[in-house]
């Protein structure tokens, strides 16, 4: 397959690249500063570009099959108020309607989960900015025509685990992490497949 991959930079990017070509998929990443993938550029299609400007990345799209969309905030960003998830998604859907590609897979959070107590409502207060423009991004995607599939894992973490649980429109019980290798493998996965196609769905460790 042809995969277009955004976000390709962050840890989950950098995951998704490394299972789409250990899968043989002819990959393409689309970044703003194509310096920081390091050495993983001699394997890929290297597509600098913004993730707002609709004509690049409509141009970039030309042949794929599938997007995959890892694309998210530094830590000190998700903290302020910020349109850029739901702006991100938006360019997308347009760029991909453009150039006729069908199947989108990214990746939103757990937090959007409804959840009860003290910890649980601490913790969605404290992300409240972040939520509502990724709950904003998710608007935007579900509007579509589009065969997407949203994955909303709680905290990702470093790690060689690739043990995944899914669950479709919630959360698995007692779920804390999930490894960025994980979240790239299920993400690949839906973006071989009609897997889970229209759907919100948890996933954690």
């Amino acid at each position: 397959m042809n995969l277009l991959i955004l976000g390709a930079t962050g840890r989950t990017g950098r995951e998704l690249v490394r299972v789409a070509l250990s899968r043989g998929h002819h990959v393409t990443a689309y970044v703003r500063s194509p310096e920081k993938l390091g050495a993983e550029r001699a394997s890929l299609r290297v597509e600098r570009g913004d993730a707002l400007d609709t004509d690049r990345l409509s141009a970039a799209l030309a042949g794929q099959d599938a997007v995959v969309s890892a694309l998210g905030l530094p830590a000190k960003l998700a903290l302020r108020p910020s349109t850029f998830m739901a702006e991100a998604a938006a360019a997308t859907v347009a760029a991909m309607k453009r150039a006729g590609v069908n199947r989108l897979a990214l990746v939103s959070a757990a937090v959007l989960f409804p959840g009860k107590g003290l910890f649980y409502a601490f913790f969605r207060w404290f992300l409240r900015h972040h939520a509502r423009d990724l709950s904003a991004m998710e608007t935007v995607v579900r509007a579509t025509a589009l065969d997407w599939t949203i994955a909303r894992p709680p905290r990702l973490v470093a790690s060689a685990d690739e043990r995944i649980r899914i669950a479709s429109g919630t959360l698995p019980d007692r779920s804390y992490s999930l490894s960025f290798r994980a979240l790239a493998g299920f993400l690949i996965d839906c973006a071989e497949s009609d897997r889970h196609a229209g759907e919100i769905v948890g996933v954690a460790r």
